[in-house]
């Protein structure tokens, strides 16, 4: 049960399952050793709630599970043996994970994440225990650059790599960062790790500190996380007392201990120096690199900074080999990314796929379609910074260097799908409106920079654009691109650079024919009502705030477009589809 399984109703079904069981007597009627536990996300978050039951190991899976439907579930599925047929999963459920390789989410939906025994019983810190006895802090090193694992944070810069340089630093002590501050408008591939299985995440660190001689590390993780926060401080707390973290971890000479800082919420810091000063207890702001926080990091002293998602990684990697994970992915983007699939899509939930898949195995497959039977226009990747992909380039390999060709980027994992009714000026005003209110506002052109951006892209929204907007635009992007002092305002012009490659038409409508092509900036639309459709039901009469409607009961009514604001109250609030907008 993740946030989002319970925000669909998990804990009123686990309730309905214990109080029927209890009603049904099954513990003494079915077996001893009949049990119930939770699971963190499995992926298919549109399917909530999801429920397994498993009899002499043959699992049913049912979906959309309410609690009203737990008691027949019960007598007849677990008490006689009977599954639900109707209720059951089907074809499409499984297809979604046909193409999907699990590295990072493969023990997600298997253990309760409050149960350390339960990672233990699957082998978990087994590796670590492996490492620390049996190999050498450069052995690991070498081993990690060997899989070729990159940063799964966005910048992709090689994993190994970064350690080398950390671990031949003489300073000392060394610092460990895990960032859990995931930022990103409708990601959540980090906190579904924590809230999943935050063991494996504990244990990739403990590997990671003991390569690079760090004694502490730090899990910076977003309050607006509360359950992921909650289960991560059981996890530590439960490897504690086992003596996995703590002086002489797993009966070793290595001491190691894991402290949790909470963020608050602030975007900018997902960028590394930013997030450095926070944890000093100053301002999250950028610092100019170099010096890099493998060279002068936490408190001056060298530190590595990964994200959940690449801390995920590092067990697996010890533990099959480099050659292993090598052997998955493209030619320079190895392993798996775990996406966060939302948008316009019939599937929408946590994905975890092969590098150099391909946009439309993504999304046609895994992702089952565009909702509704529309148009795919294009695919954002990268978050608020990064790029929007048209359809054309549909059979794109998602890898680091395809998707940059393209003007977009990896970026944590975000993944939104646009149709054919979105409009891309809209859209990218949308992330424009993110980047801009999250800006910290140190550096000039990211602060004034981005501002003037958003105030164009308004305009011509608004049917207020002018001739020469659109190099207005383009000439300012990049300045701001190259000026500015971090991630978070080199990245932000992305979505309007893109958006003007592939999308010029639509923002050249907006200011030359003051027409929103996918009908969705209202201050450039006109509303009426085809007569032939309108019963004379009045809702829009009297849901018009300026009373621009007119009409009598049982009779077509009329807009009066000299009154009208434009706010769309009639369309909305049509029930026979008779209100039109153009």
């Amino acid at each position: 049960m993740d946030t989002g399984g319970i925000a669909a109703g998990s804990l009123e079904v686990m309730d309905a399952f214990r109080a029927e069981f209890e009603k049904a007597e099954v513990d003494a009627r079915i077996e001893k050793h009949c049990a119930m536990h939770q699971v963190g996300c499995r992926g298919f978050c549109d399917r909530d709630v999801l429920v397994d039951i498993t009899i002499d190991g043959e699992r049913t899976t049912y979906q959309y599970v309410k609690p009203d439907m737990v008691p027949r579930l019960v007598m007849e599925h677990i008490v006689s043996g009977s599954p639900v047929e109707e209720w059951r999963v089907g074809d499409d459920y499984h297809k979604f994970y046909t193409l999907q390789k699990k590295v990072v989410l493969a023990n997600n939906g298997k253990i309760d994440p409050e149960n350390i025994q339960e990672y233990i019983d699957l082998g978990g810190y087994e590796t670590v225990r492996r490492v620390l006895t049996e190999m050498a802090p450069a052995e690991v090193i070498e081993t990690i650059k060997a899989s070729g694992l990159r940063g799964r944070g966005g910048a992709g810069f090689p994993s190994g790599l970064k350690w080398e340089i950390c671990a031949s630093k003489e300073a000392v002590p060394k610092y460990l960062i895990c960032n859990a501050d995931e930022g990103d408008p409708g990601a959540f591939m980090d906190r579904s790790v924590i809230e999943g299985n935050p063991h494996t995440m504990i244990e990739g660190m403990s590997i990671g500190a003991f390569a690079i001689g760090a004694p502490t590390a730090y899990v910076y993780i977003r309050a607006e996380y509360p359950l992921a926060v909650e289960r991560l401080k059981i996890a530590l707390q439960q490897a504690r007392e086992r003596g996995f973290l703590g002086k002489g971890i797993h009966g070793s000479t290595f001491d190691f201990d894991i402290k949790v800082k909470l963020g608050a919420g602030a975007f900018v810091c997902g960028e590394e120096t930013a997030l450095i000063a926070s944890i000093e207890g100053e301002r999250g702001m950028p610092r100019a690199k170099p010096p890099y926080p493998a060279d002068k990091g936490l408190w001056g002293k060298p530190t590595i900074i990964n994200n959940v998602e690449t801390w995920a990684n590092i067990t697996p990697i010890m533990k099959n080999g480099a050659e292993w994970f090598a052997s998955i992915g493209s030619e320079n983007s190895k392993g798996t990314k775990v996406f966060a699939l939302t948008g316009k899509i019939r599937n929408t939930g946590l994905i975890e796929v092969p590098m150099g898949i391909s946009l439309r195995d993504i999304i046609f497959d895994i992702g089952g379609g565009i909702k509704g039977g529309k148009l795919l226009k294009a695919v954002q990747t990268g978050g608020p910074s990064g790029g929007c992909i048209p359809q054309q380039h549909i059979d794109l390999k998602v890898d680091y260097e395809s998707l940059k060709s393209v003007g977009s980027m990896m970026g944590s994992g975000g993944m939104v799908v646009l149709d054919e009714t979105d409009c891309m000026v809209n859209i990218t005003k949308f992330f424009l409106e993110f980047t801009q209110a999250e800006s910290c506002g140190k550096c000039t052109p990211c602060r004034i920079g981005t501002k003037r951006l958003l105030e164009i892209l308004t305009r011509i929204t608004e049917g207020e654009g002018k001739k020469g907007d659109i190099n207005l635009l383009v000439d300012l992007a990049n300045d701001v691109k190259d000026s500015s002092l971090c991630g978070l305002g080199m990245s932000a012009p992305n979505p309007i650079l893109s958006t003007i490659k592939y999308f010029r038409h639509e923002y050249e409508a907006h200011i030359h024919q003051k027409k929103c092509p996918a009908k969705v900036c209202r201050k450039l639309l006109t509303f009426f009502i085809r007569e032939d459709l309108c019963v004379g039901c009045g809702m829009c009469k009297k849901n018009c705030p300026v009373k621009a409607i007119s009409g009598e009961p049982k009779k077509a009514h009329r807009v009066n477009t000299a009154v009208c604001i434009k706010c769309g109250a009639c369309y909305d609030i049509c029930k026979f589809s008779a209100v039109l907008k153009e």
